[in-house]
């Protein structure tokens, strides 16, 4: 399995990550946590909470409709495994962010930056086992 090499989108999204955490935290004082946010979602405490919360992530989920009208395609996604991989990691991460108060987005991008040493080790959490996944899936599992 090749992994492409993407600078140019990659710092792209990076900027547009951490310049919609900070306009969040600026507007709302509220931490980026995509986890929180969509749980929020389902278990609103007010209307005006519920409101950004669903403008978040309609944005997000329209991403790719910005994609089509700007280039006129579609952007490429590869999924490199079958649903039922898709559904147990799903829930193995649910399992974490409980386990871990908070997600990726949460602890990485807002709770390092606030200098928070609980979000650092939950990064570096995340990140071992991350790679360990990695290397299990590539070169481990019977392969």
């Amino acid at each position: 399995m090749e992994t492409a090499f993407t600078p140019l989108q990659s710092f792209s999204g990076g900027l547009l990550i951490g310049l919609s955490a900070v306009l969040l935290m600026a507007f709302l004082g509220r931490i980026m946590g995509a986890t929180g946010i969509v749980a929020g979602l389902i278990f609103p405490a007010s209307l005006s909470d519920w409101a950004w919360r669903a403008a978040l992530v309609a944005g997000m989920a329209t991403g790719p409709l910005v994609w089509l009208a700007v280039t006129g395609r579609w952007p490429e996604m590869q999924v490199p495994v079958d649903p039922g991989t898709l559904i147990i990691g799903g829930v193995l991460v649910g399992i974490g962010v409980s386990f871990g108060g908070g997600c990726t987005s949460g602890h990485g991008i807002c709770g390092l930056a606030r200098l928070s040493p609980r979000s650092l080790v939950a990064v570096l959490t995340f990140m071992a086992t991350a790679a360990l996944t990695v290397y299990m899936v590539r070169h481990g599992a019977g392969r």
